[in-house]
């Protein structure tokens, strides 16, 4: 005797009913780039349908993401001018402070994220304080340069802080900070196993990023360390993270599991630029059947563990889950 495993899959109705992860509009949180200026829509070569945005055009697309139905952004801010402490993202008229303030007025209900680091507001482009007898970020010193940053986001109207530098104890820092100025209440999404990855390359084109010298994997992870990819998320847990992330997200599906399998705390993946601009290529060459691998992509993610996912992608998929439903 054997088991008919396709009795289950001959009717569409009872694979629908009997399929064990779907993908909801409410699962995604969309990247926004904002920069100086006005009328500003540039497009990025490198990922197509991505732009940078001056406020006025980030106003209007917010406005679309509602209409999609999609809940939460992930603002990333651009500044004209960039040193060597990112005095700008400390600033409480700097562009992320602005444009937060500009954005919860209009859409009090929409649920902004801070992307919350130093690369895009540095002139060396990379993660805080630089020391430079060792020739990499000052860990200490970015912490609490950071902590000055998370009360200028809060105090703005950000919804929750998402610190991206991997600085140790990060964490335990900004959780501190905040609840000493009255804002226990705003949660935390740690970047908390973020690898130095190759994947990254065209988000460095949007964010104006990419390290002057060197690069980060004196801070970013080893993608070759399971082990480490584990603690580091559970060592931000302990420090307060209310919410945990793996960055990238396609080639780490095993360390989504093992951080899933772990801790009780609800999991995001960062669907990285270099897969978002792999899909886009393979679309435009003609090799796949694009929507049909998005969308694969997109499950393969809710398997492992992940509950939320941050994709330049989301837009698309709102539109076909969207239109599934009617």
């Amino acid at each position: 005797m054997f088991k008919r495993y396709r009795r289950l899959r001959l009717n569409e109705s009872l694979r629908d009913m009997v399929r064990e992860n779907n993908i909801s509009v409410n699962d995604f949180i969309y990247p926004l780039f904002v920069v100086e200026g006005q009328g500003i829509k540039n497009e990025i070569s490198s990922m197509p349908g991505v732009f940078q945005m001056s406020l006025d055009e980030i106003l209007k697309e917010c406005q679309e993401i509602i209409n999609l139905g999609i809940k939460s952004i992930i603002l990333f801010g651009i500044p004209n001018l960039k040193d060597s402490i990112g005095s700008d993202a400390l600033d409480e008229n700097g562009i992320i402070a602005r444009s937060l303030r500009a954005i919860k007025e209009k859409f009090p209900t929409l649920f902004v994220i801070t992307d919350l680091c130093f690369c895009e507001y540095t002139d060396h482009g990379h993660c805080g304080i630089l020391d430079h007898v060792c020739k990499s970020v000052d860990n200490d010193a970015t912490l609490e340069i950071s902590a000055k940053q998370a009360l200028i986001h809060a105090k703005a109207g950000a919804d929750m802080i998402a610190p991206s530098g991997m600085m140790d104890g990060i964490i335990y820092t900004l959780r501190k900070a905040l609840d000493e100025n009255g804002y226990e209440n705003l949660p935390i999404m740690s970047y908390s196993t973020k690898f130095a990855s190759a994947y990254y390359g065209p988000f460095r084109d949007v964010a104006q990023s990419a390290p002057s010298f060197g690069d980060r994997k004196s801070y970013q992870m080893d993608p070759a360390n399971r082990l480490e990819a584990i603690s580091e998320s559970l060592e931000d847990e302990s420090q307060g993270a209310d919410i945990l992330m793996v960055k990238p997200a396609l080639a780490y599906l095993d360390i989504i599991r093992d951080i899933k399998e772990r801790s009780r705390l609800p999991l995001c993946v960062y669907n990285v630029s270099g897969e978002y601009a792999l899909l886009k290529a393979g679309q435009k060459a003609g090799v796949i059947d694009y929507e049909r691998v998005m969308m694969e992509t997109m499950i393969s993610f809710k398997r492992a563990g992940a509950n939320l996912i941050i994709s330049y992608h989301a837009k698309e998929v709102a539109k076909i889950l969207n239109s599934n439903k009617g």
